[in-house]
């Protein structure tokens, strides 16, 4: 019953609130569907959740974990930018990895409030992935 409500009752408010604005938060989940180093198809996998932070309208700051099925799980601490209303250039450190990454990506509304985001990311270890994933906007 309650799997049935809870859908509904997100929809709803996702319907009466606005966009993104300074000081709100976006919170969501994506899987790399594409990574340089993967050898087969499903071989492995890395799935990624982030909070982020609206200092100002166009600048976030993010924390996250990102769990990965041959690596050790990393915490993630970064910053996106968006350059236009739906296109951002991020940089992540991930801790765990001893890695950091620069991507661009796009957030594309698809509710009120809720975001289909798809972006590429190049690891300074040389390698380079493909992510995508939802994203809701929790205004203040």
């Amino acid at each position: 019953m309650i799997k049935r409500i809870l859908p509904i009752i997100l929809l709803a408010i996702a319907g009466i609130t606005q966009a993104q604005s300074s000081h709100d938060f976006m919170v969501g989940g994506g899987l790399d569907f594409l990574k340089t180093d993967n050898q087969e198809l499903f071989q492995k996998a890395q799935l990624g959740f982030e909070a982020n932070y609206f200092v100002i309208r166009k600048f976030t700051v993010t924390a996250g974990v990102d769990f990965w099925t041959e690596r050790r799980t990393s915490f993630v601490f970064g910053s996106r930018w968006y350059f236009a209303d739906k296109f951002f250039a991020r940089f992540r450190g991930l801790i765990g990895q001893n890695d950091f990454s620069m991507g661009a990506g796009a957030a594309i509304p698809f509710q009120k409030n809720w975001r289909f985001e798809l972006m590429g990311d190049f690891y300074f270890e040389g390698e380079f992935a493909v992510r995508t994933g939802v994203a809701y906007v929790i205004n203040k």
